[in-house]
């Protein structure tokens, strides 16, 4: 069976492509199940987000889209939440959804991962940011109101690599997702930016694998030609880690299936 968890719409402000597209394309590569994850709506960042206006047409849209569908694919709904204490709300913690990304791209309200804003890492020891990061990922995996983890290790987007091990940037990480009973998602977006690598890296994954941490698949598409990237390299490295497992949702609660 073939997932892809993570993909986004034209309403987040800076995807291409129509709803039907992209599910045509998913229908195409043999996708099983595909889940629609829009930036969710908060007060802060607004460019590249959805609106809290826009939450329900949003929803209809999927919905209708899953009836459309039903006999060729299933379809998700949920939200790629950033989490950033103080501007999470509870119309989206709350909404009515399949399941929920936690994700972190804003240290101090610092977008790490944006273009606009690399001029950031200049400025800062390189393995402090990472840490900070792991330590957002920890507080977020701890708050208990997400079912995956987005893009484990996306601190290393533009190559700034920490002298410390990884492994012991993430150890407290991975040990709340764990105890949160959350999903890592396999996602292939890195393939397309400069560290040119799946999140989370081998390593990373290999800790997840002892930790018995469950996962899935992503390719984060912001446009239809993004849509199943770098799906064998992510199942390959699955499965070379020890996996043969991955996770699908309905209504928050999981299922486990062969890939």
């Amino acid at each position: 069976m073939k997932i892809d968890l993570h993909n986004h719409t034209i309403r987040c402000n800076h995807a291409e492509g129509t709803i039907d597209e992209f599910i045509q394309k998913a229908i195409k590569l043999g996708i099983d199940v595909y889940g629609f994850t829009e930036h969710a709506p908060m007060d802060f960042d607004k460019k590249y987000r959805l609106s809290f206006d826009e939450m329900e047409d949003y929803a209809n849209d999927v919905a209708i889209a899953r009836e459309r569908y039903k006999n060729d694919i299933s379809i998700l709904l949920g939200y790629e939440v950033d989490y950033l204490p103080g501007y999470m709300d509870k119309r989206v913690l709350d909404a009515n959804v399949d399941y929920l990304i936690g994700s972190v791209h804003f240290l101090d309200k610092w977008g790490f991962d944006n273009p606009e804003f690399i001029s950031g890492y200049k400025d800062r020891d390189i393995d402090e940011i990472w840490q900070a990061y792991f330590d957002a990922t920890e507080m977020m995996a701890k708050s208990g109101k997400f079912d995956i983890v987005g893009h484990l290790d996306l601190i290393k987007i533009f190559k700034f690599m920490p002298e410390r091990d990884t492994r012991m940037l993430a150890k407290n990480a991975l040990k709340a997702i764990k105890a949160s009973n959350m999903v890592i998602e396999l996602n292939t977006a890195g393939l397309r930016k400069p560290i040119g690598e799946i999140y989370p890296s081998r390593t990373l994954l290999e800790e997840a694998y002892a930790l018995d941490i469950p996962i899935t698949f992503a390719s984060d598409a912001h446009t239809v030609e993004q849509i199943g990237f770098g799906y064998e390299k992510a199942v390959a490295l699955a499965k070379e880690v020890g996996y043969t497992k991955a996770i699908i949702f309905s209504q928050r609660d999981k299922k486990s299936i062969i890939f």
